[in-house]
């Protein structure tokens, strides 16, 4: 089996199986939105077991790339659908929340104008635009945030979808989807801060943006909106639709036959996880400060499904592991030797598609099981051994 038909092969998972996963993943979701912020504000800074400030918001990131990453597994993993554009998505969240905080730095900004973004006084922009009306509160904002990923979503899936559009044609079009997106949020007549983006935040609901305290917050909301989100679709995944959506991805045109709108599964799924996506972008520009066009290059969105397949795709909690574990991977490897990241990158990706097809998580299960039949029997071959077989199927 080729590496292209790989991506797009079906990943079946056993309904009840990954329980104590989802257990274990939700303790430690539940200890970081405790402890991090404990050891960071009540914990002194020349403790061995103070957590600094950067480390919040870094982990902060992490979580935010966790749930793009967990969207994606729901598209992919569980409809079998390949999209390169959940990049797309995730920006639009993130300058949903980005214009409700500039909207609040009103006449802090550098032009002290208490109505325009500084970037809009500079090209002499006279009135603010219709499309920002009502990003000064934040609930228009958050609905904004989770609005627009999912109709563009909607718009975009149905026209796929009742056009029979799939597999590697649909990724395609996913992959200009996104990159449009980028060269028209480039343009600075656009409104939306051009090649700069937004930046220069001050507070969100009031409190600063670089006290400790709101940096921990919105560390916490990021482990309570991952586990909510998890929670979720594990319920989806393991309910009856969850297993249809399954069977479209494993065999669509049966499905089709038996009289099910399968283009209607499809797009439910698909506007899902752009909401999804759309709310990690929303919580990300807060913790990192900026956004801008950059985040729709379709490098991210590819990058982000790379994640998905390093950690295990048709599990949730393996691409929740894989955003994580990545994203740890390249901050330590582009502060040690940045020009190899995009090299380790591949080379992680194609060894797992071609060795591990589950992912490290996913694989995870198969290698206990070799080492208890190993502990009883006293002898066998590696753990890799039955796992190279089965890609070579």
């Amino acid at each position: 089996m080729s590496l292209l038909q790989r991506l797009y092969a079906p990943q079946p998972q056993a309904p009840g199986k990954g329980r104590l996963a989802s257990v274990i993943l939700l303790t430690i979701l539940a200890g970081i939105a405790v402890l991090v912020p404990v050891l960071n504000l009540t914990v002194a800074e020349g403790s061995a077991l103070h957590v600094p400030t950067y480390l919040v918001s870094l982990i902060g990131k992490y979580l935010c790339f966790a749930m793009l990453a967990l969207s994606i597994d729901l598209i992919w993993g569980y409809c079998g659908i390949l999209s390169l554009g959940h990049g797309a998505f995730f920006a639009l969240g993130g300058y949903a929340m980005g214009m409700h905080m500039m909207r609040q730095i009103g006449d802090r900004g550098v032009y002290g104008n208490a109505e325009l973004p500084d970037f809009m006084v500079f090209l002499n922009w006279k009135e603010l635009p219709w499309y920002w009306y009502g990003f000064d509160l934040f609930p228009f904002a958050v609905v904004m945030a989770l609005f627009v990923p999912g109709l563009l979503a909607f718009v975009f899936g149905w026209l796929a979808f009742r056009s029979r559009v799939s597999g590697v044609y649909l990724s395609i079009i996913t992959q200009a989807m996104t990159y449009a997106l980028m060269l028209a949020f480039f343009r600075n007549d656009m409104g939306f801060g051009g090649n700069n983006g937004l930046t220069d935040f001050k507070d969100l609901l009031g409190f600063d943006l670089q006290a400790d305290t709101t940096r921990a917050a919105l560390l916490a909301a990021t482990c309570v909106a991952l586990g909510g989100c998890y929670l979720m679709c594990r319920a989806i995944v393991a309910s009856k639709l969850g297993r249809l959506i399954a069977a479209v991805r494993d065999d669509e045109a049966r499905v089709r036959f038996l009289g099910y709108r399968v283009e209607n599964f499809k797009l439910f799924v698909f506007v899902l996880s752009a909401m999804i996506a759309g709310l990690a972008g929303a919580l990300y520009v807060p913790q990192v400060g900026i956004i801008n066009p950059g985040e729709f290059a379709p490098a991210n969105s590819i990058e982000a499904v790379i994640w998905v397949a390093i950690g295990g795709r048709g599990t949730l909690y393996g691409a929740i592991a894989g955003g994580v574990l990545v994203n740890y991977a390249k901050t330590v490897l582009t502060g040690l030797i940045p020009e190899i990241w995009l090299f380790a990158l591949g080379g992680m990706f194609i060894a797992v598609t071609l060795f591990f097809p589950k992912g490290l998580v996913g694989s995870l299960p198969g290698t206990l099981d070799w080492l208890k039949a190993r502990a009883r029997s006293g002898s066998g071959s590696s753990p890799a051994a039955p796992l190279a077989r089965e890609a070579g199927e």
